[in-house]
């Protein structure tokens, strides 16, 4: 029985020799980092009440980086009283041109200007917008298209003082405008005439043929035009934050600095000494029954003997 109180009181003394290590290994937990942030302007109030610290922030920083804690400065003590916030707008604008195209049935200026307007709305793919004018030196007309259509050309041709009527002799094609005719009739004419048994018989003629074809000419289905608008594009843009802090004072009363007693007393890791004391007193208190319930057994003992 002796041995195994003395074997609990070890192990408890053990665990509490080792308690303030393991509090003092534990780790503290991972606070994300906040960049600070710096005014861009401080004033201060003629009587030192006040001061107010202007931020101007994108809107990628972030505010929680603003200093919010009391601080001293000149005799007063400042504490922040209120943060406001304020959109700052901010005016962009640049040249831009502007290239249109449209489509138009006829080449003539006149009708193409009808088409487009001497000043127009114009909004960019980044949201600026303007109104822009016609450059009349930039209008270009072009043909946007072609189409074709085919007609039937003809042409004829004489071949005089033929002896007969013998085909053979007329050419089966010619060369007209450049295209290539077929022979398509001949008509047969006489001549001279000669007596023959009291008959006329011709003796001479003029063949007169016809030659068609086909001709294939092209033309244009439609025009394309095209022109520049030129002028200035701009918006107003919300690109940064201003935050004001405001920060009240309180004069500081001139005090003789004292240290307080136990301030020292005070700033002490008190758990890492009290806390294994406990446990230890807790020990010899188990320690102390045991023995004490030990000794009353054997005092019974003795009586009973």
């Amino acid at each position: 029985m002796k041995h195994t109180i003395l074997r609990c009181a070890a192990g408890l003394l053990i665990a509490a020799a080792l308690l303030p290590t393991a509090l003092a290994a534990e780790p503290f937990p991972e606070v994300p980092e906040v960049q600070v942030c710096y005014p861009t302007s401080v004033t201060r109030s003629e009587d030192g009440t006040e001061i107010r610290k202007v931020y101007d922030l994108s809107p990628e920083q972030d505010p929680a980086g603003i200093p919010r804690s009391d601080f001293e400065q000149d005799g007063f003590h400042y504490t922040l009283t209120d943060l406001l916030q304020q959109e700052l707008p901010e005016h962009e604008s640049r040249p831009h041109t502007e290239t249109v195209s449209l489509e138009s049935k006829s080449k003539d200026m006149e009708s193409i200007l009808t088409l487009l307007p001497q000043e127009k709305e114009f909004v960019t793919e980044d949201g600026l917008s303007g109104t822009l004018s016609l450059q009349l030196d930039t209008v270009q007309v072009a043909a946007a298209g072609y189409g074709s259509s085919t007609r039937q050309v003809s042409a004829t041709r004489s071949y005089p003082n033929l002896a007969s009527q013998d085909t053979a002799s007329i050419p089966k094609s010619i060369e007209e405008d450049g295209r290539t005719l077929t022979l398509q009739n001949i008509d047969w004419r006489t001549d001279n005439t000669t007596g023959m048994s009291g008959y006329a018989i011709g003796d001479r003629y003029t063949a007169v043929a016809t030659y068609t074809g086909t001709a294939t000419s092209s033309y244009v289905t439609g025009y394309t035009v095209t022109a520049d608008y030129t002028g200035t594009v701009s918006r107003i843009a919300l690109n940064r934050v201003r935050y004001v802090a405001i920060f009240e004072g309180e004069p500081l009363e001139p005090t003789v600095p004292m240290e307080e007693p136990g301030d020292g007393l005070a700033q002490f890791n008190w758990a890492a000494i009290l806390l294994p004391l406990g446990v230890v007193f807790a020990v010899g208190g188990v320690i102390g029954a045991c023995l004490f319930v030990k000794r009353r057994r054997e005092f019974k003992e003795e009586d009973t003997e």
